[in-house]
């Protein structure tokens, strides 16, 4: 695949950890760029479109119906975008490994997968309104080294608390260093949250923030 098949903004930065935005349902590359100047806005960004489609809304793989995934779809799809961030990576000189995905909704669970499913494009993610994206998650992964962050609503009715507390132990169980920030709302991003997510985002890449 050429990074130019796949719809994306290319970002360049002059510090920070190199920031993979991954959009939600019926979102585009454009959709979570304010969301990267807030955690790091000197951060280089990659923001792809999801290239499954829904009606007419963008995803990142396919589902059979609301909050139930096609896992075949979706192990493929986590693949392809894992290749295409490695090659773009390459083209700008970004180290492999080092990406911190920021995914929203389908973007957490397509983010969470490809840290299950392929760790060395990724050093860390921030998941919000995170599902779990394999019932039975890849055997004999082992994210140690790599960190995540969930930030699901209580009020979710999709990201539900036990949705969140079995993704939180997949990730535990491979190794990770997993955060959990809850908030009150719902399936939604809590602008209240930004700060201590920048502030992790940083700490846990090497850059900290005095």
């Amino acid at each position: 695949m050429t990074a130019g098949a796949w719809p994306h903004v290319w970002r360049d930065g002059t510090g920070g950890p190199p920031l993979l935005m991954l959009h939600g349902t019926g979102g585009d590359e454009h959709d979570l760029l304010p969301l990267a100047d807030r955690l790091s806005p000197s951060s280089p960004v990659l923001s792809p479109r999801g290239r499954v489609l829904e009606g007419s809304m963008p995803r990142f793989f396919r589902r059979l119906s609301e909050g139930v995934f096609d896992e075949q779809d979706l192990g493929a799809r986590a693949d392809e975008l894992a290749d295409f961030v490695l090659e773009v990576g390459a083209e700008h000189g970004i180290e492999p490994g080092t990406f911190v995905a920021v995914g929203f909704s389908n973007g957490a669970n397509i983010a969470s997968a490809l840290m299950m499913q392929r760790p060395e494009v990724l050093a860390g993610a921030v998941l919000l309104a995170a599902m779990v994206p394999f019932s039975t998650p890849p055997a004999d992964v082992d994210l140690t080294g790599r960190w995540a962050v969930v930030a699901n609503g209580r009020r979710d009715p999709m990201a539900t608390a036990e949705q969140t507390v079995t993704l939180v132990a997949q990730l535990e169980a491979m190794h990770a260093d997993v955060t959990e920030l809850s908030h009150d709302g719902g399936h939604t991003i809590d602008g209240r949250q930004l700060p201590e997510l920048a502030r992790i985002v940083a700490a846990a890449s090497g850059f900290g923030i005095s």
